[in-house]
């Protein structure tokens, strides 16, 4: 038969084809047509190259693609693919086939207004795309985050400020069974929580051949559905798991006449691979970058002379003691969002949090995380700029042994086993009832996720899959020494299994079957929130559930109430905030001027917690690159753990009362003018930003909602992150499902489905799944 292209009112593509393989083919043709600057964005970071035409702005990236190895992991990955599993290899190459012929013929108007042409993409192009797009997901940084806070805290305060943030993208995620729904078919339903950009990370489309007929949100650049999906008899969906699954080491390096060897934990050096790569850099001087891997895995992180060339490690130890015991002591204090805002592929100062892949995000402000006064809730200035990059908690005792020079490398899974997991894809699609579901996602790689699923026959599955190494524990919490017996990888743990309660299953990345791989969760509030909401009622359908998708209350806000209920003594403006707040029905709604000001004192708590003494140590990173500035920022790191700081039994002396005194009178003598949606906007990631700007909508929710839109307490209220999806996927009959994007089925400026989905997404809409054809316009045959 022949392949054939056809589009529903909403521009969603709907291919049907004689072959998988022919179907392939024909949904990467489809992704370069509506997304051809999408893909070509995609294809330079994995490659590393992304400054070529970005500039400077896009270097720290590729420094960090280049050293991790992601485009070389992913050739190994292809290679071990085409040896393991030529099938599912075949059917990646005949997607990349349509790829190169939709990009051949491409009219973007980004290559007009940059001057560059489509490049060519390669076998393993997608997995590279796979690749470069997780690999930061598990948030490995934040172990750097961990050894500064015990160097310059103690090690207790680590679970202060362990909790989730924009620098992790997580998900909420539901399964409500048989027994609980109005059908007695099971709905599953959530949405996944990533950075927004434009084009969207999540491509709708419908699959069909004389294999399958699949409807689902697929990952553009990326063959097939793996994430959210929908046979017509099964249906699966998943969330981050917020596993532990990637270990950084801290390596002993020294040159030869050879090359470089690394210390073993053996107590031998080793030859370490070597050898150097230029980055071209638009607009500037191209850049040599040294590439090293040692048997741990790639340095991407300083090297044999250190950071920059700065022999010292200057936050850490010589390998025999704790770092905590070289700390310099800040002494008793008196009164005093990492998380990632930038988008991964262009960093900016320090102290900004990036989005994905390491690029900053322009909607955030680029300066450093310490305040040095009262600044505006949304978008707050006076942050002031550490004027070095090296520890204050440096040792000077002559006694104490010099600490080698600072080289980290980091080990992650598809890196040891040649293997992204790509051979779940197929069968995924295959997939007829709940025990395929599972046979699938048990060649399941990384990203670590939590799946549900469920099938016509009444099976369901909540399970984790994905590859979660066996090693000490050290290992899942702080840098070790790769010199060091007792740090190497033991294989594999098996994944975890859950059933249901009272019917239904609910995960939103806090402790649940994945709690024995992880260290760091989110708090219970969106999960309890879903759990809450769907037991006050019997009986759900599949259209009772964006009522969910969209509950705006905000259960974190209690320890900072508390404290505002406690205060007394205050000026009658500042009371009169208190009393106010005390009224508040804790929602984070768009036209809530109560939400406004929670935000507000909340950002100044953030604020002058974060510029109290007692965290001085913490305000100033080390040099590390740029790439993982954003889990080392303390302004963000401060407000996602604000409620833990506020419950603390004791924080370091410091005065919380004060502090939200201060706050709350700073705020009452200059309170926010409007609602929360005025300072709370979508701030979609764009590559190259629009000729006309876009007048971005206000949103409702919050970080800690069941519709998480995050800001950055204390830095920004603009949202970068948020729902990149919705979808709600309906056993009993597949037509009454629903999805939605925030922007549309097209990545062309000025296409009518650009942005036709975003006034849907913002008031919690959903765009109803077509799977009749008769229902399509057709488009074009292939």
């Amino acid at each position: 038969m022949a392949t054939e292209i056809y589009r529903d009112a909403w521009g969603i593509p709907h291919l049907r084809a004689g072959s998988a393989a022919e179907l392939a083919h024909a949904q990467g043709l489809v992704t370069a047509r509506d997304r051809a600057w999408q893909l070509e964005i995609e294809r330079h970071r994995a490659q590393g190259t992304s400054a070529s035409f970005l500039g400077g702005s896009a270097l720290e990236w590729d420094r960090f693609a280049r050293r991790a190895r992601v485009d070389d992991t992913a050739r190994r990955c292809f290679a071990d693919l085409e040896r393991r599993d030529p099938g599912t290899a075949r059917w990646v190459r005949a997607y990349v086939d349509g790829v190169n012929e939709g990009l051949a013929d491409s009219t973007a108007p980004e290559f007009a207004r940059t001057g560059l042409t489509p490049g060519r993409w390669e076998p393993w192009t997608p997995l590279g795309v796979w690749l470069a797009t997780h690999i930061l997901f598990a948030g490995f940084p934040a172990k750097l985050w961990r050894e500064q806070v015990a160097a310059h805290l103690d090690a207790d305060a680590i679970g202060l400020f362990a909790t989730d943030g924009p620098g992790t993208s997580g998900s909420n995620g539901w399964l409500v069974g048989g027994e609980r729904t109005v059908t007695g078919q099971a709905v599953i339903a959530g949405d996944p929580h990533r950075w927004i950009e434009d084009p969207g990370v999540y491509q709708q489309i419908h699959l069909s051949c004389p294999e399958f007929d699949v409807v689902g949100l697929a990952v553009p650049g990326v063959p097939g559905i793996a994430h959210f999906g929908h046979t017509g008899s099964v249906a699966w969906a998943i969330t981050n798991a917020m596993a532990d699954y990637q270990d950084l080491y801290r390596e002993r390096l020294r040159r030869t006449g050879a090359g470089v060897e690394a210390l073993g934990p053996d107590g031998v050096w080793r030859r370490a691979s070597r050898h150097t790569e230029t980055i071209e850099v638009a607009g500037e001087e191209p850049v040599e970058v040294e590439v090293i891997e040692t048997g741990r895995g790639p340095v991407i992180i300083g090297g044999p002379e250190g950071i920059d060339g700065d022999p010292t490690d200057l936050a850490y130890d010589d390998g025999r003691a704790d770092p905590a015991d070289h700390a310099v002591p800040t002494g008793p204090a008196d009164h005093a969002d990492p998380a990632g805002l930038t988008h991964p592929a262009v960093p900016t100062g320090p102290a900004v949090p990036t989005g994905p892949a390491g690029l900053t995000h322009p909607a955030v402000p680029t300066g450093p995380a310490v305040p040095t006064g009262p600044a505006d809730h949304a978008d707050p200035a006076g942050l002031t700029d550490p004027a070095g990059l090296t520890d204050p908690g440096a040792p000077t005792d002559p006694a104490v042994p010099a600490a080698p020079p600072v080289a980290i490398s980091l080990r992650y899974p598809p890196r040891v086993t040649g293997d992204l997991g790509f051979g779940a894809l197929l069968p995924l699609l295959r997939a007829r009832r709940v025990a395929d579901v599972d046979r699938a996602f048990d060649r399941w790689a990384e990203p670590v996720n939590v799946v549900q699923a469920a099938d016509t026959e009444g099976g369901v599955l909540h399970r984790v899959a994905g590859r979660v190494p066996v090693r000490a524990e050290a290992n899942s919490r702080r840098v070790v020494p790769a010199w060091e017996p007792g740090h190497a990888w033991q294989g594999w743990h098996v994944p975890p299994r859950a059933g249901l309660t009272d019917g239904v299953a609910v995960m939103a990345n806090q402790r649940g079957p994945a709690e024995p791989l992880g260290v760091e969760f989110a708090p219970p509030h969106r999960a309890d929130r879903i759990a809450a909401l769907l037991a006050g009622q019997a009986r759900w359908s599949a259209a009772d559930m964006p009522a969910l998708h969209t509950d705006t209350h905000l259960a974190s806000a209690s320890p900072l109430l508390d404290h505002l209920d406690a205060l007394d003594d205050l000026t009658p403006e500042a009371a009169a905030l208190r009393d106010r707040l005390r009224g508040w029905d804790r929602r984070m709604d768009a036209g809530s001027a109560d939400a406004a000001l929670y935000a507000a004192v909340r950002g100044a708590v953030v604020r002058r917690l974060a510029a109290h003494p007692a965290f001085a140590a913490l305000t100033t990173p080390p040099a590390y690159p740029e790439v993982f500035q954003p889990w080392l920022a303390l302004v963000p790191r401060v407000g996602f753990a604000l409620e833990h700081l506020l419950r603390a039994e004791d924080l370091y002396g410091i005065d919380r009362p004060a502090i939200v005194r201060a706050a709350v009178e700073d705020v009452a003598l200059r309170p926010p003018a409007g609602v929360w949606g005025d300072t709370h906007r979508l701030a979609p990631w764009r590559a190259l930003e629009p000729e006309q700007p876009y007048e971005e909508p206000g949103l409702s929710g919050d970080h800690d909602c069941v519709l998480c839109t995050s800001g950055v307490p204390g830095l920004t209220d603009r949202a970068a992150r948020g729902p990149a999806a919705r979808y709600v996927w309906d056993l009993a009959r597949r037509e009454d499902s629903r999805w939605v994007v925030p922007l549309g089925a097209s990545g062309v400026p000025g296409s009518p489905h650009h942005r036709d989905q975003l006034p849907l997404w913002l008031a919690g809409d959903l765009v109803p799944v077509v799977t009749d054809w008769t229902r399509l316009k057709k488009e074009t045959d292939v």
